[in-house]
């Protein structure tokens, strides 16, 4: 039996990479916040709110940049901005590496953040467009394990890091590794062509931002908001401060937490195949379903049952393999829900929007651990997100493996008898006022 991937023309395999590679990359510079938090803490003088701010303005920012590159990509193309994205976090990543303050940290957080959620919400597109309705779900479900890769670059150079230099100034060697993506805009620059349904629509009035919120759409916008709130919330509970609770409650030396976070990038890395295979066998509503319940059953034994070593290895890997395929399963459910004129808008409003208001979880957490243990709080958080992301995924439209070219041509043809019919009108009153 072929896999998906021998099944991919090269211009879809390109696409893949490319994509692929920037959800990688991006990852690389977006995990030093949480690994390099219990450090930042120690050595540049940061309280456990100010990260939990820093994380949170960090996501604010992936709000406000993803709509705005998704709402620029629907006009200018997805793989210009895509390019633009890229380079835009690699410069701001670098420049962590000179902050010495909060206030520093802040600035430069917020604005990588608004490249991270533009490349975020434009490659997501870009792939979904580009590949085939049958293939659709476990191609761009799986360009999410690039996360899990640039999570494991991060994880992996960290040790490596810190036992060469001190950790004064190792920090500031792990944040200018940030620069590495800007040379993927190259291979994109040469070799990834533009979306063949984007450049159909050349010539068409271009949408107004707001078209997302008239009354047709509207419905798809909120539960799409509602659904990657829920899921990226309920991660961004976990994933912004399980290295720091490994560290601090369950008190393992940094090699031991790097062991740990191993076996959470495993699951990350495994969880998108999965959810992907799934999504287009049973639906995305139902794998939504299946994967929200069971990653709610891991999070609570994992925080609030007392469990042994082995039991907790097993549970990390669990939780970062449900977590990145709920994540995953976003990139593909967007592009179905939306028209290509407003699809990059609306991919964009929702996954990054999500990101927005789940933004307040890790300050939440954060706050919520003055007052009791951080894995209570945790918990507490992530549980609360899920239920939400929940319900949005049993109000979710089901239109799996939907033909997005035969929907556009569809929409024209349904059109046309309307303008005829209309103009058939205007004439016919012409001839009688003659």
């Amino acid at each position: 039996m072929k896999s998906w991937y021998s099944e991919l023309t090269p211009v879809e395999r390109r696409t893949y990479w490319a994509c692929f590679g920037g959800y990688t990359l991006d990852s690389l510079d977006s995990t030093m916040y949480a690994l390099l938090a219990p450090v930042l803490i120690a050595v540049v003088g940061l309280t456990r709110p100010e990260i939990g701010v820093l994380a949170t303005a960090g996501l604010i920012g992936n709000a406000i940049g993803g709509w705005a590159a998704g709402i620029v990509a629907d006009r200018y193309g997805r793989v210009s901005v895509l390019k633009f994205t890229i380079l835009w976090v690699a410069a701001f990543s670098a420049l962590a590496a000179l902050a010495s303050s909060f206030h520093a940290f802040l600035f430069v957080r917020v604005l990588q953040g608004l490249g991270y959620g533009g490349e975020a919400a434009v490659g997501g597109v870009l792939i979904s467009e580009v590949v085939r309705p049958a293939l659709r779900g476990r191609v761009a479900s799986s360009v999410q394990a690039g996360f899990a890769v640039g999570y494991a670059l991060s994880t992996g150079l960290m040790p490596v890091i810190f036992g060469l230099l001190p950790e004064a100034t190792a920090w500031r060697v792990m944040f200018g590794i940030g620069i590495v993506p800007a040379f993927l805009v190259l291979l994109i620059r040469k070799q990834v062509p533009e979306s063949q349904l984007f450049q159909a629509q050349a010539g068409r009035a271009v949408a107004p931002f707001w078209a997302i919120f008239r009354r047709v759409h509207l419905r798809n916008t909120l539960l799409g908001l509602l659904l990657a709130s829920g899921i990226l919330g309920g991660g961004f509970s976990m994933s912004a401060w399980l290295p720091t609770y490994l560290r601090t409650d369950l008190h393992l030396a940094v090699a031991s937490t790097a062991g740990y976070l191993a076996m959470s990038i495993a699951g990350s890395l495994t969880g998108p195949f999965v959810s992907g295979w799934l999504s287009d066998r049973v639906g995305r509503r139902a794998n939504f379903v299946l994967f929200v319940l069971c990653e709610a059953v891991v999070v609570a034994t994992l925080l609030f049952v007392p469990i042994g070593a082995h039991a907790t290895i097993v549970l990390i890997f669990l939780h970062g393999a449900l977590q990145s395929g709920l994540a995953a399963g976003l990139l593909p459910v967007f592009a179905e829900l939306f028209d290509t004129e407003i699809r990059a808008n609306g991919s964009g409003f929702c996954a990054t929007g999500g990101r927005g208001v789940a933004a307040i979880m890790p300050a939440s957490v954060g706050v919520l651990s003055a007052t009791m243990p951080l894995g209570r709080a945790m918990g507490l958080a992530a549980l609360c997100a899920f239920a939400v992301a929940l319900v949005a995924a049993l109000l979710l439209p089901e239109r799996s493996g939907t033909d997005l070219a035969r929907v556009e041509n569809e929409a024209d043809v349904e059109a046309a008898p309307e303008t005829a019919s209309r103009e058939d009108t205007r004439l016919c009153e012409h001839a009688s006022r003659a």
